[in-house]
């Protein structure tokens, strides 16, 4: 019989083995999480658009560093040169910081409406799925009703009585968006309250405060994350509608949605006004679905082998 010399194969004495080791490294969730995103070009394509527009929202205007608000009649309607790199509006102002400052405008309005949303819906899904009974059928009936009326017509009410500006904006925003993340947490906390960890919690003592701060809500993380994904986009898109409508913020604050609204009215004869808080607006929106989807694929858990 032919000896095996070959060292890629050496015999081994199993009684000196480990039966409990384990051969593959233990990766956690988010690591986890991470590689799988990372495998998804598409998600990591608009995850860098992304990070390359709010780069350039925060710095393209202290680069340019022109004036963008004092009205130059001379230089209205300019088409794009090399000392206005996307024209100037009907005002004479350059429309490439206008944009920018629009754009930083309504992310910023975006993620604080999200992150209000995100709050006031965990913590009301939260406590109505732990409390149960009475307590979480009357919140769920508040919730329904929220949700019988036309988010538009509520959002129009508020803007017509309160007039516009920043808060009343935020109020017609935040005033029914959460109700989708407090029926997602409810519905999360339902499975999770039953768990062991909440048992013991209980037992020893703890409020049901701390129980859904530091125990459910930590373990409905990846649906937040989802979650807000889904949400910057949706208010984006709300406050670009009303801004659009003339029901934003007051002048002289703006956003995308007012650069859109005033690009609407000389899209005959300067398209270009229109066509770039267009294309933002759109790679802004796009970037953030596609990154959502990604996340959602990543952040499965029943998508870990």
């Amino acid at each position: 019989m032919k000896t095996l010399k070959d060292k890629r194969f050496d015999f081994v004495d199993s009684s000196t083995l480990d039966s409990d080791l384990v051969v593959r490294p233990n990766i956690s969730y988010w690591k986890d999480a991470w590689r799988r995103l990372k495998k998804n070009p598409v998600a990591m394509g608009a995850l860098f658009v992304l990070i390359a527009i709010i780069l350039l929202a925060i710095f393209a205007p202290i680069v340019r560093d022109l004036d963008y608000q004092t009205v130059v009649t001379q230089k209205k309607n300019l088409s794009p040169s090399g000392e206005f790199w996307w024209g100037t509006d009907a005002m004479g102002r350059d429309l490439f910081t206008r944009v920018w400052i629009g754009t930083r405008i309504s992310i910023s309005i975006a993620i604080i409406a999200t992150i209000i949303v995100i709050v006031i819906g965990c913590l009301y899904g939260g406590i109505a799925a732990y409390i149960g009974g009475v307590v979480d059928e009357v919140m769920m009936r508040i919730v329904e009703v929220l949700n019988s009326i036309p988010y538009l017509i509520i959002t129009l009410l508020i803007l017509v009585v309160l007039g516009n500006g920043y808060f009343q904006l935020m109020l017609a925003l935040c005033l029914t968006a959460w109700t989708s993340t407090a029926r997602m947490i409810r519905g999360q906390i339902l499975q999770l309250r039953e768990s062991e960890y909440v048992l013991a919690a209980e037992a020893l003592g703890a409020s049901p405060l701390r129980i859904i701060l530091k125990h459910l809500l930590p373990n409905t993380i990846g649906l937040i994350i989802l979650d807000v994904a889904s949400t910057i986009p949706s208010v984006i898109v709300s406050e670009t509608i009303l801004s659009f409508l003339g029901l934003g913020l007051n002048i002289p604050v703006f956003s995308l949605g007012s650069l859109l609204s005033a690009g609407q009215q000389a899209m005959a004869f300067y398209p270009y006004q229109l066509l770039f808080p267009t294309v933002i607006l759109c790679l802004l929106i796009l970037s953030f679905n596609v990154l959502g989807d990604g996340l959602r694929d990543a952040l499965d858990p029943k998508l870990r082998q």
